[in-house]
């Protein structure tokens, strides 16, 4: 078998990668607001390559009793109280994009979906923590298990900083658009695919054994 032929399933023994981001009050998952998510379901085309084909973004409004920090205001640049704001309900955001990545599963054959993220923990860590709040019965997500770009970054290309791992890898980042839920998890996307499309002659010569 060639990645050519695999399936994502097959390429990722059951799991289908999603790769998701999130902006938030503060790094406490239990007690910091979510703010903003954003997902993107990756697809393996038909030339055997990993790619991104569709972004859902939500902007989300802070819990009842939910912590904000000033200082992670000041570094995602918005007010989440502005009322032009559009944000909806945390449970209604995790839904939207649960009832997204279900279809995906359906679609792909795969059995569950597995978190990528660039330090992925911070991401995985306030999904859990909003999907209990919600009491969300049915999370697509592995609940521990998650693949970082950080990590992989360090090992593919020598960098573990988003912004540095996608020039190593010649892609761009534009700093003035860092902190948009939609923004980094296009860009760890780009990221994740270019380092698992890298790594497809090694793939190929292990499952060809």
């Amino acid at each position: 078998m060639t990645e050519s032929t695999a399936t994502i399933a097959t390429r990722f023994r059951g799991f289908l990668p999603v790769v998701v981001d999130v902006e938030t009050g503060g790094f406490n998952a239990a007690t910091d607001a979510l703010l903003e998510i954003a997902a993107v379901i990756l697809k393996i085309n038909d030339g055997g390559m990993l790619e991104p084909v569709e972004v859902f973004r939500f902007h989300v409004a802070p819990f009842e009793g939910a912590n904000i920090e000033k200082a992670s205001l000041d570094i995602i640049g918005f007010d989440p109280k502005h009322p032009l704001r559009p944000a909806i309900d945390e449970r209604d955001a995790l839904m939207r994009i649960f009832r997204e990545v279900r279809r995906e599963l359906r679609e792909t054959g795969c059995t569950r979906a597995i978190l990528v993220g660039h330090n992925s923990f911070f991401d995985l860590s306030f999904v859990n923590a909003a999907v209990e709040r919600c009491n969300i019965k049915r999370n697509p997500f592995h609940p521990f298990s998650s693949f970082d770009t950080a990590t992989l970054g360090g090992v593919a290309l020598g960098q573990t900083v988003l912004a540095r791992a996608l020039n190593a890898a010649g892609m761009d980042f534009d700093p003035n658009e860092a902190h948009s839920a939609a923004y980094d998890a296009g860009k760890t996307a780009d990221l994740f695919c270019a380092i698992v499309n890298r790594y497809r002659p090694v793939y190929e010569s292990w499952v060809t054994r």
